[in-house]
């Protein structure tokens, strides 16, 4: 990485915006990430992008096998500047990199077997996929899933919508991982890369900016 380069960048921000993001990146977490599986309302995709960035959670996974999808901002509300977004042509595709990255797949459903919010294991890195509004995960997901996931309801309703599932879900885990001992926060590296990204996005014409800082540099 170019620290020159993000020192550069950063002169363009204000004092206060860059303490910002420290403070911000102390909060954020690669422990655990989120998945997504062909949601088709849109919304719903940009509200839990929100819940990722208000929470903390620094990834999102979203898989397009038979959806196309874009953002939509005025729901994200700007949190795709700070949320990162890894795409996916197929599940088989987002478990298989996941797992390399080392996280166990859980997958959310009120199967019966499932492990209720409140006692779920907070101590391994964890990816929690969340399926399509009607037909919840597909069997893909559910055969090759690590462990279940559900919240504990008392009423007739036996599903939320996504985006409710979501939020309360990730507040909880993130929440409790706050309060505990684990190593959760993100690297130096990580924070690096993040604060170099941050900047950018919030630089407008950052293009022409980059090619001085390079034209000047050779």
């Amino acid at each position: 990485m170019d620290l020159n380069l993000l020192d550069y960048l950063e002169g363009f921000l204000t004092d206060s915006r860059k303490e910002k993001f420290l403070k911000i990146l102390e909060s954020r977490t690669n422990h655990f990430t989120i998945a997504m599986e062909d949601v088709y309302q849109l919304h719903n995709t940009s509200a839990v992008m929100r819940s990722c960035e208000v929470f903390g959670i620094q990834e999102l996974n979203v898989v397009e096998q038979k959806f196309g999808k874009r953002i939509d901002t005025e729901i994200a509300m700007g949190a795709q500047k700070w949320v990162d977004i890894n795409r996916f042509n197929s599940m088989q595709n987002c478990m298989d990199s996941l797992r390399e990255k080392g996280y166990q797949i859980i997958a959310t459903t009120p199967h019966n077997d499932s492990c209720m919010l409140h006692e779920f294991d907070i101590s391994k890195r964890s990816a929690i996929f969340f399926g399509t509004e009607k037909e919840g995960l597909s069997q893909e997901v559910i055969d090759q899933a690590d462990g279940y996931l559900k919240i504990p309801m008392v009423g007739f309703t036996e599903s939320l919508n996504i985006s409710v599932s979501a939020a309360i879900i990730i507040q909880d885990i993130t929440n409790r991982l706050r309060q505990s001992g684990i190593d959760w926060k993100l690297t130096p590296d990580e924070i690096l890369q993040k604060r170099l990204t941050w900047t950018r996005n919030s630089i407008k014409d950052i293009k022409r900016i980059e090619e001085r800082y390079f034209s000047e540099k050779a």
